[in-house]
């Protein structure tokens, strides 16, 4: 591959930071619910129903398309994510046009959530190569792109809707977003092998700067019968279960554990997202100095702390809790990719990034419903809340089981010293 040598890596990014800017609008989602629950008299069930069948097929397409990633590269996936998901924002637009509920699904749910997944693990694999130095901040980078897509794109969502309607709005952001993610995937592309960056090999060498080889060098299918896999999966099914539910009911738990007014409360909503991205960045690149196993534990002992406290707080110390359960969901998405690295190396990241998603899939269809038939069991939320803190409890101990699984395999690796530009 030509002039790779002359693609700077920041740049790379950057063009991963657009194509999640992209596809996170989809968590903008609720902007349309209202315009279009009035316009066609769909009810709230119908309209969120689209949303739900987009992050289905997020998880599926990355379960089942991370291979073509691998195999295509960048430029090439992130091409057919742009396709797949300008066509079905601007395709959204035919089905509001045709008043097609079933074209609304097939288009904005299906194919939409098609591009989402392609789009989400396509620019990882490459970047985690392109930051041997700083895995979690590179990862944390565009992630957090997706974590605030949402804060940027609701206001542009909003007065679009109100100035040209929601068929010709869906028309523009379909070929906004393709453009973006279409010149995005262009510059996308792995380092050559053997590549670090520069001066890093010096100081590695110098002793200024330790970096630990990754314990194993797996495929994806190789990866998935080992027991780490399937950890990092129920670590993060229970951190996005607990949190998308929160996400999902965070107005009426205020109003009714804290006694916030609506008001009060829909401003702490709007809040969240913000906390949701920081965390994405924050926690991602303190990952680097503290490394992934530790991170984990800390997500999970703080929340197991958040939970239990919640019911008996004032209102600014709910809403504190709330942020802070918000940076540790963000923060999870985005310490995975390098935690995925960490243990199973580059050789398959995304394939293997792919299939982990699929615990995002399935927390996002579970997490909503499960908080919802808790509190119609139980005519209250106080109970979910202790139920998520017992489940964090769990996934505290999975934590803890995977260092000392990590440990073990240290062990074992011990004298074998493995390449620092493997990892690129």
């Amino acid at each position: 591959m030509k002039n790779l040598q002359q693609k700077n890596r920041w740049l790379i990014a950057a063009a991963a930071v657009g194509i999640h800017i992209s596809i996170g609008s989809v968590y903008a989602w609720s902007v349309f619910s209202k315009p279009l629950m009035n316009q066609f008299g769909w009810d709230t069930k119908q309209v969120s129903f689209t949303f739900s069948l987009a992050i289905l097929f997020l998880g599926l397409s990355a379960a089942f398309l991370g291979h073509f990633v691998e195999k295509h590269g960048p430029r090439k996936s992130g091409t057919l994510a742009s396709i797949f998901f300008g066509i079905g924002i601007a395709g959204s637009g035919l089905a509001v046009h045709l008043g097609s509920l079933p074209l609304l699904y097939l288009f904005y749910g299906v194919l939409g959530g098609i591009g989402l997944g392609v789009g989400y693990i396509t620019p990882v694999s490459s970047l985690v190569k392109w930051f041997p130095d700083r895995r979690g901040l590179a990862t944390g980078l565009a992630i957090m792109g997706f974590g605030f897509a949402a804060l940027i794109c609701s206001p542009i969502m909003a007065r679009l809707i109100q100035s040209v309607g929601i068929a010709n709005t869906f028309y523009i952001l379909g070929l906004i977003y393709f453009i973006v993610m279409f010149g995005s995937s262009q510059y996308l592309a792995p380092p050559e092998s053997g590549w670090l960056p520069a001066g890093f090999k010096e100081k590695v060498a110098a002793g200024k700067v330790k970096i630990k080889g990754d314990l194993a060098q797996l495929t994806a299918n190789q990866a998935v019968k080992t027991m780490r896999f399937w950890w990092l999966w129920l670590m993060l099914f229970i951190n996005v279960t607990c949190g998308i539910a929160i996400i999902a009911v965070a107005s009426p738990m205020a109003q009714e554990i804290a006694g916030m007014t609506p008001l009060a409360a829909a401003a702490m909503v709007g809040l969240m997202g913000l906390f949701n991205g920081l965390g994405r960045i924050g926690w991602a690149s303190f990952s680097d100095y503290i490394g992934r196993p530790n991170v984990y534990t800390t997500f999970f002992a703080l929340q197991i702390a958040a939970f239990f406290l919640l019911p008996s707080v004032n209102a600014v110390l709910f809403q504190l809790l709330i942020f802070l359960i918000l940076t540790c969901y963000g923060g999870g998405f985005a310490s995975i990719p390098a935690y995925i690295g960490d243990l199973f190396g580059t050789k398959q990241l995304g394939a293997i990034h792919g299939y982990i998603l699929t615990a995002w899939a399935a927390a996002g269809l579970v997490g909503p419903l499960f908080v919802s038939w808790v509190r119609d069991t139980t005519k209250s939320y106080v109970g979910t809340l202790s139920i998520f803190a017992i489940m964090f409890a769990v996934a505290l101990v999975i934590s803890i089981l995977i260092r000392a699984d990590i440990r073990k395999l240290r062990a074992a690796n011990a004298g074998k010293v493995l390449d620092v530009s493997a990892e690129a």
